[in-house]
């Protein structure tokens, strides 16, 4: 069968080589944000598809007979585009998405909804150290009377003023190595996005454990489509030939 993944994600990778492994005509389709990504087995696409309508033609044109979105939570608008793209063509849609992460008793989160809201929610003076991507981070960087730490994977596309420092590292990370960084870095706020994962969960521990307050960005809401939150539910949600 023919499948095509919008990916970018572990998730996306591990969803992929199964679905090769079973014998599936798999295609990954990647946005290109990423240097040097890990690779899943199949076919490749890489960049936009042009809206609604390119992806839509996309999927008439290559024969697609299932479509899966096993984008980052907070990809925005290609998961939007999917929901559209898949009632337009009428291709099954599932959406593969990690659980989001669930308060525990003793953290001290505020929930906010975009990222103008978290930036405008830190305190004067506080020292933050912001994990939420190296796109979109403008709305923080005009809070000058604030200390930053922006921690990404891919270099921000400009530079940094001289209250923020860069720091380029990828997950997965230990709970005691966010410590020492949020005490080394004397960190009083963390701002996070509720991406989900282990692979990045830790940061959440350690600031509870250090009394950091943490600001979290909550997950866009996206349209109706059949959302599973593991491969082995993808799989069967796909309702594939056997």
């Amino acid at each position: 069968m023919k499948i095509l993944i919008l990916g970018g994600t572990a998730e996306a990778r591990e969803l992929a080589n199964r679905l090769v492994t079973m014998g599936h005509d798999v295609t990954t389709s990647l946005a290109g944000r990423t240097q040097d990504p890990k690779l899943p087995e199949g076919k490749l696409r890489m960049g936009k598809f042009g809206g609604i309508p390119g992806l839509a033609a996309y999927l008439r044109a290559a024969g697609i007979e299932r479509l899966v979105d096993a984008t980052h939570p907070y990809a925005g608008l290609i998961s939007v585009n999917a929901v559209a793209a898949a009632q337009q063509t009428g291709i099954p849609l599932v959406r593969y998405m990690r659980p989001a992460w669930e308060q525990k008793v003793g953290e001290q989160w505020l929930t906010v909804e975009t990222a103008a809201e978290a930036a405008a929610a830190l305190p004067p003076n506080a020292d933050v150290l912001l994990t939420t991507g190296h796109t979109g981070i403008e709305q923080f960087m005009e809070r000058d009377d604030c200390q930053f730490v922006v921690r990404t994977i891919e270099a921000p596309l400009d530079s940094l003023p001289r209250h923020a420092t860069l720091l380029r590292t990828r997950p997965p990370y230990s709970v005691s190595d966010e410590i020492a960084l949020m005490e080394r870095e004397e960190i009083t706020h963390l701002v996070t996005k509720n991406s989900g994962g282990e692979q990045t969960a830790a940061k959440l521990e350690a600031a509870q454990r250090l009394g950091v307050k943490v600001i979290m960005i909550a997950r866009p809401v996206y349209g109706p489509a059949n959302e599973v939150a593991g491969v082995e539910e993808a799989i069967a949600a796909l309702d594939l030939p056997h």
